[in-house]
C-alpha cells in the first residue's frame, strides 16, 4: 500500500512538472507575441510600419522628403524668365502697335496732301487752259498782219501750238503772211503732231 501511494505521488509530481514547463512556455511566447505586438504599435501616434524581419538591415525612411528647393529654384528662375519674355513681347507689340498708327496717321496725310495736289494741279491746268483759250482768242481777233509778224518771232513749235488752236480760216490768214520758211516748219510741226495722234 506504501509503494502504491509513493507511485501515485510521483506520477502526480510529473504531471504537475509537465503542466509547468507547458505553462512557463505559454507564458514566454505570450510574452514574445505581445512585444511584437508592441512594436508594431505606436502608443502616441496610431500605427507604424511592422519591424523588419531582418534587424540588421533597415528599411528605407520613407516619411524623409526629398530636397525640392533646387526644384523650387530652378522652377522660379523659369517663372521670371517667361514673365521677363512675355514683357519684351508685350513692350514689342506696344511699339508696333504705335508704328502702325504713326504709319496709317503718315499714310492719311499723304493721301491728303495727294488730293490737295491733285485739286492745285486741276486748278492750274484749268487756269493754264483758260489763259491759253484767252490768248489764242487775243491772236484771232489781231489783224493777219499784225499776227503774222508775231509769229514770225515765235519758235515754231510754241507758233504751231496756238495756230492749231486757232479757227482754220483765221490761222490760214496768218500763216498767208509768214515767210515760206516760217510758215513750211510751223505745218511740218502740224502734221508731226497729227500723224501721232491716236487713230482710234
Amino acid at each position: 500500500m506504501k509503494a502504491k501511494g509513493k507511485s501515485f505521488f510521483s506520477n502526480r509530481g510529473s504531471i504537475a512538472f509537465l503542466v509547468a514547463l507547458l505553462a512557463g512556455s505559454a507564458v514566454i511566447r505570450v510574452g514574445i507575441s505581445a512585444n511584437s505586438a508592441l512594436a508594431e504599435v505606436d502608443l502616441a501616434g496610431g500605427f507604424s510600419l511592422p519591424l523588419s524581419a531582418n534587424p540588421e538591415k533597415p528599411e528605407p525612411n520613407f516619411g524623409h522628403k526629398p530636397d525640392v528647393k533646387p526644384l523650387l529654384d530652378a522652377l522660379l528662375a523659369r517663372e521670371n524668365k517667361v514673365s521677363e519674355r512675355e514683357g519684351e513681347l508685350a513692350a514689342r507689340s506696344k511699339a508696333l502697335d504705335v508704328a502702325q498708327l504713326e504709319i496709317e496717321r503718315r499714310l492719311t496725310a499723304l493721301e491728303g496732301a495727294e488730293q490737295r495736289l491733285r485739286q492745285t494741279l486741276s486748278i492750274a491746268q484749268t487756269a493754264a487752259e483758260d489763259d491759253l483759250s484767252k490768248l489764242t482768242m487775243v491772236y484771232e481777233n489781231m489783224k493777219p498782219k499784225d499776227a503774222s509778224a508775231l509769229f514770225e518771232a515765235m519758235e515754231p513749235a510754241f507758233a504751231a501750238g496756238f495756230l492749231g488752236r486757232m479757227r482754220p480760216e483765221a490761222a490760214a490768214k496768218i500763216m498767208a503772211g509768214l515767210k515760206p520758211q516760217s510758215a513750211y516748219s510751223i505745218s511740218a510741226i502740224l502734221a508731226g503732231r497729227n500723224a501721232r495722234a491716236p487713230k482710234n
